[in-house]
C-alpha cells in the first residue's frame, strides 16, 4: 500500500490507482484573470496564478499514469434560470453574474471568461462538470459519475480554497470519499483564509480529510505504480 506523507497522518492510496481522481476546481479565467468576476469583486487575481505551475505538474502526473481527472466550472445558463437572485445580487461588485464584462458575460457557460485557463485545458476524455453552486455535487451528475467509475479517493485542487474547494471537499466527505487537499495546488485571494481552511480540514484527526504538498502526492503515485518485470 502506497502512502502519501500527509497531515494529520499518512493518507493511503487505493490499491488500484484508477479509484483515485484529481479534482481541479474552477481554474477559469473569470477567477484567474483581470476583467473577470474575481477582479470585479475587488480581489487581487494575480495571487491565484502562483499555483498554476505546480498544479500543471500534478495534472501531468495523473495524465502520464492514465488516472482520472475531473475539472469543474462554476457557471450559469444564459437566461440565469439556475442562478438564484440571492446569489446574483450579493456582494455589490462592479459586475454581477450575467453582466457583460471584458471577457464576455460574467460566469455564463460558453463565454470566453468562463473557460479554463490555457495551461490546464481539459483533454478529450477528462470529465468536465458545470456547476451552478459552490459545491460540485449540487445539481450536477458528479456523484453518479464517481460511482460508475468506482472512484473512492479524491484529491482536491483549485480555487478558491475556502469557498468552492472546501465546499466540494466537505460534500465529498459526507458521501464517504477519502479526501485530500493538495496544499500548494489550491489558493485564495486571502492567504489567511487558505491557512484557516487547511487547519480546519485536518483538525481533530482529519475530520474532513487530509492535506499534503503536491511533491508528496506525486512521490506516492510513483511508488504505487506497478514495477515492470
Amino acid at each position: 500500500m502506497a502512502l502519501i506523507d500527509a497531515q494529520p497522518y499518512e493518507y493511503a492510496l487505493p490499491a488500484d490507482l484508477t479509484h483515485l481522481a484529481l479534482v481541479i476546481i474552477d481554474m477559469q479565467r473569470d477567477f484567474m484573470e483581470p476583467g473577470g468576476f474575481g477582479d470585479a469583486l475587488g480581489n487581487d487575481v494575480t495571487r491565484l496564478q502562483a499555483i498554476v505551475p505546480t498544479l500543471k505538474s500534478l495534472l501531468s502526473c495523473f495524465r502520464e499514469n492514465g488516472l482520472p481527472v475531473i475539472h469543474t466550472l462554476e457557471c450559469h445558463q444564459p437566461d440565469l434560470s439556475d442562478c438564484p437572485p440571492a446569489k446574483r445580487d450579493r456582494g455589490k461588485g462592479s459586475l454581477k453574474i450575467g453582466d457583460a464584462g471584458p471577457m464576455g458575460r460574467i460566469l455564463i457557460a460558453g463565454e470566453p471568461g468562463n473557460g479554463i485557463i490555457p495551461e490546464l485545458q481539459p483533454l478529450p476524455g477528462e470529465i468536465v462538470i458545470q456547476k451552478p453552486g459552490k459545491g460540485a455535487f449540487y445539481a450536477t451528475p458528479l456523484q453518479s459519475i464517481l460511482q460508475e467509475r468506482g472512484i473512492t479517493h479524491l484529491l482536491f485542487t483549485g480555487v478558491t480554497t475556502e469557498v468552492c474547494v472546501q465546499t466540494t471537499m466537505r460534500e465529498a466527505n459526507d458521501r464517504g470519499y477519502e479526501c485530500l487537499m493538495v496544499e500548494d495546488c489550491t489558493e485564495s485571494y486571502f492567504p489567511e483564509f487558505k491557512q484557516s481552511t487547511l487547519d480546519m480540514v485536518r483538525a481533530q484527526g482529519g475530520i474532513v480529510g487530509w492535506t499534503a504538498p503536491a511533491s508528496a502526492v506525486m512521490a506516492a503515485i510513483q511508488t504505487a505504480k506497478p514495477t515492470a518485470v
